[in-house]
């Protein structure tokens, strides 16, 4: 028995997901998995201090023969077998019922970088998501429009919110709990069984992970949990996003320790740049572009999308694209047509490369991805068959971060100090998927932009411009950005939109003397009071 605590408000509806069962098998999952997962976050700020000591990122010695080995994962379910196209949004109930109405092949309901972790949004989607997979949802706009589930829907995948997350709105025995833990642990013992009679089952996404240990960590949480529900191990099923620079390094280890529940790898793009940044933080001279110019064609980048594809083919398993966040304009027609032929292109690359499919933010989009995975797979589900043996990419190949005529511009800066604060305010006013200049930002875009901020300002960089890119001149951009946007929205508008504490957050993590891990970190303080 476990002393619980729930100090999130309750609200209507809540009791579906927070029995007192549910509550308990939660506690279980904290009590027997969380000092391991603190032990594997500590682990990584000692691999950071390695890094600034001069190490280098190498594959790994000790796990050669994992990936010299001929092993393969384990088959996925029927319903896992056609990926082309997948959805991905908040589990607000809107949301939920249009991504799984979308025509995309599968809906990707996240709790993690598109969901402001509000204890209202993280349980009103555990909700949302209980309702949908019975069949039980619906939604009335302010508008009077109705939305309800058509009877063709996408399959459902979860993503939890990370390791290094807790949920301050559950304690056991007086600890806050891992937003993992409660993430997963919520959904699995509520509907794993209703979905295994659904002919579906707990399929899931998993973020930020950076080695096999922490994969490990999963399967564990995975074995164990299956044996207390009394449910076959390999019945979960789940895609890790490599979106990590050090989990690039262990793509085959990752496979090998989720063996029996992998359904694959994805290339999470905008983490990944915000993680080459914080690994590089202390290297002499290092300093990356604008982000609009790391684009998945440069090296590195594309050393990293062609090592995931020839791994998990390797080992039968799924390769997956990333994401397309583009937003339609509902009145300018050049901004879409100039979109989607960027979009086409990037989705073109993904199918060429031996995707098996890929990701979008908006249903506008989903037509377009799956014509173009349409025209490569054909008939096939997938193309895991496609093993590509002639790829080559070594340690060097990944850690070269050379970006052929890069630049760093007043404009890149000046994007990154905007997007940042719209999105920062979005998110604490509860809205973790912001469409800002007709894209769906979430939090790893945020992650970018202020780990950027602070990269260009530690290195010494200035703008091809000749500005010098010091803390007063990024504090002098973020005065014209704010006071731009007070005239535009009007003075009552901002003030109430939180953007004097989005800014004040954004120059607190972008201009620190240290660089922390995580926005969200200091950021789910302020949530909390």
């Amino acid at each position: 028995m476990h002393d619980i605590q729930i100090l999130g408000q309750n609200a209507s509806g809540f009791d579906a997901a927070l029995s007192q069962a549910a509550l308990d098998f939660v506690a279980d999952l904290h009590a027997q998995f969380d000092g391991r997962r603190r032990a594997l976050l500590a682990s990584r700020d000692d691999r950071q201090k390695a890094l600034d000591g001069g190490a280098a990122f190498e594959f790994l010695s000790e796990t050669a023969d994992v990936r010299n080995g001929s092993w393969v994962v384990r088959p996925v379910p029927e319903d896992l077998l056609d990926r082309r196209c997948e959805i991905t949004g908040p589990t607000d109930r809107k949301m939920v019922i249009n991504a799984l109405n979308s025509g995309a092949k599968v809906f990707m309901a996240d709790f993690e970088d598109s969901n402001s972790p509000t204890w209202a949004n993280m349980v009103g989607g555990q909700v949302s998501l209980f309702d949908a997979i019975r069949r039980e949802i619906d939604f009335a706009a302010d508008t009077g429009k109705s939305y309800a589930l058509s009877p063709d829907i996408a399959t459902l995948m979860v993503r939890p919110r990370g390791w290094h997350l807790t949920e301050s709105g559950m304690r056991v025995d007086d600890q806050p709990v891992s937003a993992s833990l409660f993430d997963f642990g919520l959904y699995f013992f509520n509907n794993a069984a209703e979905l295994l009679s659904r002919g579906s089952g707990p399929y899931f996404y998993l973020p930020k992970l950076e080695s096999h240990l922490e994969a490990r960590l999963w399967n564990d949480v995975f074995v164990y949990s299956q044996e207390q529900l009394g449910l076959d191990v390999g019945t979960i099923k789940a895609t890790v996003l490599i979106e990590t620079i050090p989990a690039a390094f262990e793509m085959d280890e990752i496979l090998y320790e989720l063996r029996d529940h992998s359904a694959g790898l994805n290339a999470g793009r905008w983490d990944y740049i915000f993680s080459v940044i914080k690994r590089n933080r202390t290297t002499e001279g290092f300093a990356l572009p604008d982000r609009g110019q790391i684009i998945m064609t440069v090296p590195f980048m594309r050393s990293y999308t062609e090592l995931l594809v020839q791994t998990c083919h390797k080992r039968d398993a799924f390769a997956m694209g990333g994401m397309a966040a583009f937003i339609p304009s509902r009145s300018d027609e050049e901004i879409n047509r100039l979109a989607f032929a960027k979009v086409s292109e990037d989705k073109m690359r993904e199918a060429a490369d031996g995707c098996d499919g890929t990701w979008v933010a908006h249903p506008d989009l989903v037509p377009l991805a799956t014509e173009i995975f349409d025209e490569v797979l054909g008939d096939s589900p997938n193309q895991i068959s496609r093993k590509r043996p002639e790829v080559s990419v070594s340690a060097e190949d990944l850690t070269t971060f050379v970006v052929e005529g890069g630049t760093i511009t007043e404009g890149g800066v000046r994007q990154n100090v905007d997007v940042a604060i719209q999105y920062i305010a979005s998110w604490l006013r509860g809205t973790g998927a912001a469409a800002i200049y007709n894209l769906m930002e979430d939090a790893a875009t945020a992650e970018i932009s202020r780990s950027q901020i602070w990269q260009w300002v530690h290195s010494g960089s200035s703008t091809a411009e000749g500005d010098r890119i010091t803390p007063a001149y990024v504090n002098k951009i973020a005065d014209e950005e704010t006071d731009r946007l007070r005239v535009e929205l009007g003075h009552d508008v901002y003030d109430g939109a939180r953007f004097e504490e989005a800014r004040n957050l954004f120059t607190e993590v972008a201009l620190a003397d240290d660089f922390p891990d995580f926005l969200t970190i200091p950021a789910y303080e302020i949530l909390e009071h």
